[in-house]
């Protein structure tokens, strides 16, 4: 999403980047191929695997062979990183420093930059492949990375050599992450078909949801209200869980 919220983007294995409108006006005269919807399109070079808009700023990070800085009114990218890796397979910028963003790469890197600058900052090379990071919304320069080994690292950004810890209780590759907003917490999503809440400081987890349905769960998103959980998995659908398992949902009476 833009920080205007009026617009969001998207791309795809078919070298595109779309951009849509969420105003009113678009959405009260949309038809059924959704082409008022859609504002704008991009044919990039290669194809794309992972969006992010920076936080304050009309610009954008996309991941592909590369990690490139587009400007939502030009059609070319304003500035492009290259280190060496074949396929970029996440990008995410900070929310608090939000000139810095993250990537990772199929080399099993995590590689930290800053648009301001013309060359890439930092990389740490984990032990397996890394699938996706997210920084903490309260901590600018701490970020957790989702690792193929069943485990996520949690990484101090001026001190890449030694994670600050370890999250562990998954069986499998752990898919994706994001933190609540008060990050204090965070949701992940495993191959192993389960999602877990993790506390930003603990080791294990305090919260594990599954069902006998639900497949492996590919992507997972905490509300802004800090108090739902929303997860993607292989079934095709889309699910809907409390962020406090033992939390109360509705009005309550005068006693409670």
């Amino acid at each position: 999403f833009a920080p205007s919220g009026e617009t969001f983007l998207s791309v795809g294995d078919d070298k595109t980047i779309k951009r849509w409108s969420l105003e009113s006006e678009d959405a009260a005269a949309l038809t059924p191929d959704y082409s008022l919807l859609m504002k704008q399109t991009i044919l990039g070079k290669a194809p794309f695997t992972s969006v992010s808009h920076h936080w304050k700023q009309s610009v954008f990070a996309i991941a592909s062979t590369q990690v490139d800085i587009w400007d939502e009114e030009k059609a070319e990218p304003v500035r492009s990183y290259v280190w060496g890796v074949d396929t970029v397979s996440s990008v995410r910028f900070n929310n608090v420093e939000t000139n810095i963003l993250a990537s990772s790469a199929s080399d099993r890197s995590i590689v930290l930059y800053d648009i301001r600058a013309a060359t890439p900052l930092r990389k740490v090379v984990l032990e397996l492949k890394t699938n996706t990071v997210c920084w903490n919304p309260m901590e600018a320069f701490n970020f957790t990375a989702a690792n193929e080994d069943g485990n996520l690292y949690s990484f101090d950004m001026r001190r890449l050599d030694v994670p600050i810890n370890v999250h562990t209780d998954h069986v499998s590759a752990v898919l994706d992450v994001d933190y609540a907003p008060t990050g204090k917490e965070f949701v992940t999503a495993g191959y192993d078909r389960t999602i877990r809440i993790f506390s930003h400081m603990g080791g294990h987890s305090r919260e594990v949801y599954h069902t006998k349905r639900m497949q492996r769960v590919f992507c997972v998103c905490w509300s802004a209200d800090n108090k739902f959980v929303v997860s993607g998995s292989d079934e095709m659908n889309l699910r809907l869980w409390k962020a406090k398992a033992w939390e109360k949902l509705g009005p309550v009476s005068a006693r409670e």
